[in-house]
């Protein structure tokens, strides 16, 4: 079997998580990417959404991200996102509240809003 993925994501201020994972599920403008261990390397853009990594223990790790970019190269991946919160680091009840103040208004503020929301309701 070929080796782990050696997974980080990062957003503008932190590390969000790291570690060792069998596979990473990521939304892309034209569609969701799996990469397992053996990908073929690629540069891709990613939208707000989830990004799920199972780890090697079989753990699901689940992170908002604001949008951003994957990188994927010799089992290495990288999620860099200006903004990024683990499901369980995400305040419900402040992403409803913005997501009600915004309206119709502020739309990348507002899929960033509707993206912690759906990674929180996936716990």
């Amino acid at each position: 079997m070929a080796e782990d993925l050696n997974v980080e994501v990062v957003a503008a201020d932190r590390k969000v998580w790291s570690g060792e994972a069998s596979i990473v599920i990521a939304r892309t403008p034209e569609g969701e990417i799996g990469i397992m261990p053996g990908h073929e390397p690629v540069l891709g853009l990613l939208v707000a959404g989830p990004v799920t990594v199972r780890s090697t223990g079989g753990e699901a790790v689940v992170v908002a991200v604001s949008g951003g970019f994957l990188s994927v190269s010799q089992n290495h991946i990288a999620i860099l996102a200006e903004q990024a919160e683990l499901a369980d680091e995400i305040d419900v009840a402040a992403a409803e509240a913005e997501l009600a103040e915004l309206g119709d208004d502020g739309d990348g503020t507002r899929r960033w809003a509707q993206a912690r929301l759906d990674v929180a309701a996936s716990r």
